[in-house]
């Protein structure tokens, strides 16, 4: 008896934008040297293909391009480019022209743009993209995409002739930038939807999304839904004003959802965590406590209520498992505490449990407890065991140093 089997997951390629788009927002400007480290750690989560920058914008980015350019071993790179002979130029010469090159050509996707930055006509705007194809092709990129500034303010009436413009000229991926964040996740799936419809099978179409209204991931996943191969993310999702998709959130649905949704990837989830400290020492990030993933709280709990559920079955309020991400599962003893997490540590201590200890550091650690302080159980551990060992497990408590 032969068992069919359903249709296999697409594989959605990951493209980081951490060292271009993240780089851009205030405060998180890197050195090249920097930028390669994080880019190692980048290549070693499975990351497809890496921006290093906008290699016109600085010398900083055109170093970095060429020292990441040199290093990079199953990851490709990608620079981005205005429209422009001479960025196009310098993008050659910082990175070559291989096919480990994705030349990212930046298109002016809405009229909004085209009169108020740009002061284009439509026609111009189609017109510099398809110049800027044929520059770079008689350079000899191999790998030349179409990124489209905007997209989601754009019309049909002028996004279709600009990507099947592009894509007559040799676009090899299409980017469909939410540049300010503005839309829901349906819009962004329909717009993906009709983009997909206007391009070939072969083109790969890229989902790059701003977190102007929290939406970035959320719209990311409609537009894999909707048909797209590629999404653009930031570790942390840094990046200009709220920030693009975050990598890292990215990684836990396809990890957990990744068979609903019919798509995978390559990342290893447990880099993920070592690769944002690394950022974080270069750019000074502290994330919020409640941040998924990354965040100090994310698989960190104090309410006695929850840690009763833990310590019997990790899995009553821990759907996301730490160990999958880099992470540590974390029982703090605060004022929302309750005994079970005490008489857990006194056990834990290899120590008798004595109802008097219990009451005593329910007592000092607990119910007394006025502040948002908390202790680690692992420093509770140690102040039973040293009660332990002077011989007075129910004498007053010295505090250990605060979590």
């Amino acid at each position: 008896m032969t068992v069919e089997q359903g249709p296999q997951p697409r594989r959605i390629s990951i493209f980081d934008s951490t060292l271009r788009d993240g780089e851009q927002a205030p405060g998180n400007a890197m050195t090249p040297e920097q930028k390669l480290e994080i880019a190692l750690a980048l290549e070693a989560i499975g990351v497809d293909v890496i921006e290093t920058g906008f290699p016109s914008s600085s010398p900083s980015d055109f170093k970095a391009t060429r020292l990441i350019a040199e290093s990079l071993t199953t990851a490709r790179f990608a620079t981005l480019n205005r429209a422009d002979p001479a960025d196009i130029s310098l993008a050659a010469e910082a990175g070559g022209v291989g096919p480990n090159h994705q030349l990212q050509l930046m298109a002016t996707g809405s009229d909004i743009h085209l009169e108020h930055k740009r002061g284009l006509t439509r026609a111009e705007g189609i017109r510099e993209i398809v110049e800027s194809f044929r520059f770079a092709r008689s350079l000899g990129f191999h790998t030349v995409s179409l990124a489209i500034e905007d997209a989601s303010r754009g019309g049909e009436a002028y996004l279709r002739p600009l990507i099947e413009a592009g894509v007559a000229e040799g676009a090899d991926t299409v980017v469909i930038a939410d540049t300010t964040g503005c839309l829901i996740p349906a819009e962004y799936g329909d717009l993906i939807a009709r983009v997909r419809s206007w391009i070939p099978d072969d083109i790969v179409l890229s989902c790059h999304c701003h977190h102007d209204m929290g939406l970035s991931l959320a719209n990311a996943l409609a537009g894999i839904a909707a048909g797209a191969d590629e999404v653009q993310v930031t570790l942390a999702g840094i990046g200009e004003r709220s920030g693009n998709t975050p990598l890292e959130e990215l990684a836990v649905v396809l990890a957990y959802k990744g068979e609903q949704l019919g798509a995978t990837s390559t990342v290893h989830a447990d880099r993920l965590y070592p690769a944002f400290r690394l950022l974080c020492g270069f750019i000074g990030l502290t994330p919020p406590r409640n941040k998924a993933i990354f965040g100090d709280n994310a698989f960190a709990t104090q309410a006695g209520i929850h840690q009763a559920g833990m310590l019997r079955a990790p899995i009553t309020y821990e759907y996301v498992e730490p160990h999958r991400f880099g992470r540590e599962r974390l029982l703090l003893v605060g004022r929302h505490s309750g005994r079970n997490v005490v008489r857990h540590v006194i056990e834990q201590a290899g120590v008798p449990v004595d109802e008097a200890l219990v009451e005593h550091l329910y007592e000092d650690y607990v119910a007394n407890r006025t502040n948002g302080e908390c202790v680690s159980t692992d420093d509770l551990r140690h102040l039973v065991l040293a009660k332990a060992a002077a011989g007075n497990p129910a004498g007053p408590t010295s505090g250990p140093a605060v979590a």
